[in-house]
């Protein structure tokens, strides 16, 4: 049976320290590669740090941002890839060629090769831009894998076109859990004193994190972005303090059933760890029923509606 073994990382990054991040970054891809992993994933921004850009000043936005390739992150990531012989995943804030600035993701290979993925809904700055394209591309050994950057994910269509272009494993890198809202059902805030507290009295951080701030938020959606598309998901995302917010963990990997193979609840950095079998994804149910579709019906999902709004809004009226 072939299989992939792949690590999650939950971290928590400083705002704008990109030296201390990609510190912790190379840290854990050490104990990624230690462990056996052919691929390790880390949250969203991670290297530039995430929620305080929403304030930055343009001109500091823009001198945070760097290209890719070219740019310090890339070819340092590009290195510790060839160095460990692990693919690894981080991100951070790409000025591209335009000068137009996006929430990116970099997969670096062992081999040499990277790719990008620019968050399509991004809503972090007004001077950041969604990016256009999908992203799916041969990871090693027949594997195929996708990127998604949070909120994309939260797309039902972004996920499935994801898996029709082929992919076996999605990456999904985030920044989510107890988020700030006015929707008394979606998340909320966890108080600072309850993540300053989490040696002193473990218990109340777990129940957050546990809760419907944090895992249990994320098991009504992501287990089923898995099981109906027939992919196996590799979730990270950030923890600990991020600005005015405090990030829940919960880095998992579930199986194309949506079934977790490990998971996290930890406050404070960590990471999981498991193998995935290439078997479990020819008879899934998710891909049975991608079998099953009749394009010729889906023509409304490409037809604007009347209530397509900027994701800018939508996020900040939450």
């Amino acid at each position: 049976m072939k299989s992939l073994r792949v690590a999650s990382v939950q971290m928590e990054s400083l705002p704008a320290d990109k030296e201390a991040n990609f510190q912790k970054l190379e840290q854990w891809t050490s104990r990624a590669a230690a462990a056996g992993a052919r691929l390790v994933v880390f949250p969203e921004c991670c290297i530039t740090g995430y929620w305080f850009i929403r304030n930055l000043p343009s001109d500091r936005l823009s001198q945070l941002a760097e290209p890719i390739p070219q740019g310090p992150s890339s070819q340092r990531l590009l290195q510790l890839s060839a160095r460990h012989g692990i693919a690894i995943g981080a991100g951070w804030v790409e000025r591209g060629e335009d000068g137009v600035l996006h929430n990116s993701y970099v997969i670096a290979m062992q081999d040499g090769r990277w790719v990008r993925h620019r968050k399509l809904h991004a809503f972090e700055h007004d001077d950041i831009r969604g990016g256009s394209e999908f992203t799916v591309f041969d990871l090693e050994d027949g594997w195929r894998a996708g990127v998604l950057i949070c909120y994309d994910c939260n797309l039902v269509e972004n996920v499935r076109i994801t898996a029709l272009k082929g992919a076996d494993v999605l990456i999904a890198p985030h920044q989510t859990g107890a988020v700030r809202s006015r929707n008394p059902h979606l998340m909320g805030l966890i108080e600072r004193s309850v993540w300053d507290a989490r040696h002193s009295n473990p218990g109340a951080i777990e129940h957050e994190f546990l809760g419907e701030k944090g895992r249990g938020w994320l098991m009504r959606w992501l287990p089923s972005r898995a099981h109906d598309n027939g992919l196996f998901v590799v979730f990270s995302n950030g923890v600990g303090i991020d600005d005015d917010e405090v990030r829940t963990g919960n880095a998992m990997i579930l199986d194309p059933y949506g079934r977790v193979l490990e998971e996290t609840w930890k406050a404070g950095d960590d990471m999981v760890v498991a193998d995935l079998y290439k078997d479990l994804l020819k008879d899934a149910t998710g891909r049975s029923w991608i079998q099953a579709r009749r394009p010729e019906l889906y023509q409304p999902l490409i037809e604007r509606t009347g209530q397509e709004r900027d994701v800018r809004k939508l996020k900040f009226e939450e």
